[in-house]
């Protein structure tokens, strides 16, 4: 039985061209291979600058930490995402505010994200206020979901009319566009993701795009401890002395094995974001012809999306369930025979709200943010990588479409 994974990187022997010369080199660390790459990636995305880091959580803190992100203060980012957007503002010591999204796109719903500024906070001192607990509010973390970008015009608008600061969470969306703008090209810092279920990877990695050199600067000495003179500048002369730590920083640096593997996947960038989205036109195609109980993604007029995760939702009323509750048991059954019938899958991403440590610290109610508890319940992930061919695709269609007749049977 041959078997289909969610997702699979891309390799070619290049990985294990560059990898070998940066072994080969000894400079292992952090060191020319991630500026080039750095350099690399901002090139593609039209931003001036590229901060590499250990991985996507790393790279939000650090933007965070560093655009002044603290105790004693809000910010708002969507209640459906990986949990690492969340848990990225707590490691801040800020606390996260919740909001739901669009089911069509699984973004963050601009309306409710001005409802909440204008209902949860008063200006008090030149300031947004926290009418419930004193916070000040910092600004927006939205997040640009599977790909998708979200309606970043309409949440840059908010940002100015009330003088926010926006980190974009772009882990998904390397290479993703609205209105002919690539992510992070938006006037915002954003940071992507290099983990192997993105279209490019380092193993692990993430990297912070920014056109503003002063808050790069300061954001690549914070990542080496707060070092002010990085290890590969001294080795350029003058090294023998440890340099000045004028703040005390972090240890969030991309090895140089990284960043070669990363400037090899970097050329096959754009190669394997045709090739998925090649894919998704089957899946397109077939789900519309087999499976109406499915819903597809969108991609909106102006938008360009990477699909990262080709992620489908379940029709509840296709379906004949009564409820999201229902609805979820129903995917999982799904999910669970597809997978022995080796095709793997995964739930989108989940409500954050749903989660332990947020719904006891915060008391929250799945119904809280109902778009986000759906999406959370009903959201299907289908194989997509590069080698994924129409058979293969009519081979999984087809499955989905037995192991349902199979259940609505039960």
């Amino acid at each position: 039985m041959k078997k289909y994974p969610v997702t699979k990187p891309y390799f070619t022997d290049e990985e294990i061209k560059l990898i070998s010369g940066s072994l080969d080199s000894g400079w292992v660390a952090q060191g020319p291979q991630v500026a080039a790459f750095e350099r690399k990636i901002a090139e593609h995305e039209g931003v001036a600058e590229g901060v590499a880091t250990t991985s996507c959580t790393t790279a939000l803190h650090l933007a965070m930490v560093a655009q002044g992100l603290g105790e004693g203060m809000d910010a708002i980012a969507p209640a459906f995402t990986f949990v690492a957007t969340e848990n990225a503002i707590v490691m801040t010591g800020a606390v996260p505010v919740l909001c739901d999204v669009c089911r069509e796109t699984f973004n963050i719903d601009a309306d409710k994200l001005r409802t909440i500024v204008e209902t949860e906070y008063e200006a008090r001192g030149g300031k947004l206020i926290n009418r419930k607990t004193g916070n000040g509010l910092w600004g927006f973390v939205p997040v640009h979901e599977f790909g998708l970008c979200c309606d970043i015009h309409k949440v840059n608008a908010l940002a100015k009319e009330y003088d926010l600061t926006v980190i974009e969470d772009a882990a998904c969306a390397l290479g993703s566009m609205a209105a002919g703008r690539h992510q992070g090209a938006f006037g915002n810092t954003s940071y992507v993701s290099f983990h192997p279920r993105k279209s490019i990877t380092t193993g692990e990695g993430g990297m912070i795009l920014t056109d503003d050199a002063a808050l790069a600067k300061k954001m690549r000495e914070l990542r080496t401890h707060g070092s002010t003179v990085s290890a590969d500048a001294r080795d350029k002369g003058g090294g023998f002395l440890l340099p000045e730590f004028p703040v005390a920083g972090y240890n969030y640096r991309m090895t140089d094995i990284q960043g070669a593997m990363g400037l090899a996947q970097s050329e096959k960038l754009d190669y394997i974001i045709g090739e998925k989205r090649k894919a998704v036109s089957v899946y397109n195609r077939m789900i519309a012809d087999r499976i109406p109980e499915f819903i597809t993604p969108v991609e909106p007029e102006g938008y360009f999306h990477t699909y990262q995760s080709y992620v489908c939702m379940l029709d509840k009323e296709k379906l004949g369930v009564g409820s999201i509750k229902e609805g979820g048991e129903f995917r999982n059954r799904l999910l669970s025979k597809l997978e022995e019938a080796g095709i793997a899958t995964r739930q989108g991403t989940h409500a954050v709200h749903t989660l332990g440590y947020y719904r006891d610290r915060f008391g929250y109610r799945p119904e809280d943010f109902p778009n986000a508890y759906e999406c959370d319940r009903l959201s299907v992930a289908l194989p997509l990588y590069v080698g994924l061919s129409e058979d293969d695709i009519d081979i999984i269609t087809g499955s989905i479409r037995k192991v349902l007749d199979e259940l609505r049977r039960i």
